[in-house]
């Protein structure tokens, strides 16, 4: 599965997607409204917190040659190709929790989270 750069070949693997609801969609959109030269929005993973892994969200100003692009009506999000193998299946979303609003990740290969829900743990294949 990995290419001459270290990564998986999308085209060699079953992908499922990342899904925006219509929330999530409407926020990005939003935040390219606001931000002078955002095109949409970057989704990764690093290393990070007691479970292991933590979602990253940037702008894109620039569509990054290392993603795929995943479009929800006129939203954009593209997606780190080094992460698909540990996020692909996500659905995001955009809640209200209390006085926040924030992104929130369902995925199906998260195996366990941290108590405080920042970080998660997937099992090796």
């Amino acid at each position: 599965m990995a290419t001459d750069s270290g990564l998986f070949d999308p085209a060699e693997m079953n992908w499922q997607g990342i899904t925006l609801t219509d929330a999530a969609a409407q926020q990005i959109v939003h935040l390219v409204e606001v931000t002078p030269g955002l095109q949409g929005v970057r989704l990764g993973i690093k290393v990070s917190g007691c479970a292991g892994f933590a979602y990253v969200l940037s702008g894109v100003t620039e569509p990054p040659p290392d993603c795929l692009l995943c479009e929800h009506g006129q939203a954009r999000l593209w997606v780190e190709l080094a992460a698909l193998p540990v996020i692909d299946g996500t659905h995001v979303d955009y809640v209200r929790e209390g006085l926040n609003q924030v992104f929130k990740f369902h995925n199906p290969k998260a195996q366990h989270e941290c108590g405080c829900g920042e970080s998660f743990g997937v099992e090796a294949e």
